[in-house]
């Protein structure tokens, strides 16, 4: 499958300017560097810069002329400000519904003795993510791969340069304050996550092997996450 490797680069540029702010405070805090006394400064500055970037290349992209192939063959049937509500109300929703999905999973987790981490970054993950899945594969399977990896790789932008770096900002109103800190398993598993995707989108081509090497990715960190 042959695509256009401008969007999976600058996914990979967010996703790796992400993982630079969590590599750098997971250095600080294993050093007892004096950086690591200031680990909430840091995080509000990563998370305050890291918006700013991913709103310039929103604004990018929207703006350019490039668009996915097959993304411009329906005229529109929706308008925008309708689009921009439903969007709104449906990722509320979903909010709730992951929440009340973590709650009633809790029983099995005991049950089962799985761990937390195996939860989230497995069954959690899969589930969470089965539609965009599903839509990337239909999309790839109809001969449109760069819709395909914008519905995927737009998902991964999202949560490492926005939905992370504005939770960071909102727990400021909490009691507990979100930071970028992360246990250093999971540090290492980003950066070589991160890597990973880079290497095999960057040259607008996938193959069976790049595929397999992805999955063997996934299942590799599913089992350290599920030997905790």
């Amino acid at each position: 499958m042959r695509f256009s490797p401008r969007l999976p680069n600058d996914t990979a540029t967010l996703l790796l300017t992400s993982t630079f702010i969590i590599v750098l405070i997971g250095l600080a805090n294993a050093s007892h560097d004096v950086a690591s006394r200031h680990t909430k400064t840091i995080s509000i500055v990563g998370a305050i810069l890291l918006l700013a970037v991913y709103a310039i290349w929103i604004r990018q992209y929207l703006a350019s002329d490039e668009r996915p192939a097959g993304s411009e063959d329906e005229v529109a049937r929706v308008p925008l400000a309708v689009s921009g509500a439903f969007l709104l109300v449906a990722g509320v929703g979903s909010a709730f519904v992951s929440d009340w999905f973590v709650h009633a999973l809790q029983p099995t987790i005991h049950t089962l003795h799985i761990s937390q981490a195996f939860a989230g970054l497995v069954i959690v993950a899969i589930a969470g993510n089965a539609v965009e899945n599903v839509a990337g594969i239909v999309l790839a399977h109809k001969g449109y791969p760069e819709l395909a990896l914008s519905v995927v790789k737009n998902s991964v932008a999202q949560i490492a340069a926005f939905l992370y770096p504005a939770l960071v900002l909102v727990s400021l109103l909490t009691v507990t304050t979100l930071t970028f800190t992360l246990a250093p398993v999971y540090i290492g598993a980003l950066f070589g996550t991160a890597l990973i995707v880079w290497q095999i989108t960057h040259d607008g081509e996938a193959t069976v092997f790049e595929g397999a090497a992805l999955v063997a990715t996934f299942v590799i960190l599913a089992t350290v996450a599920a030997l905790e």
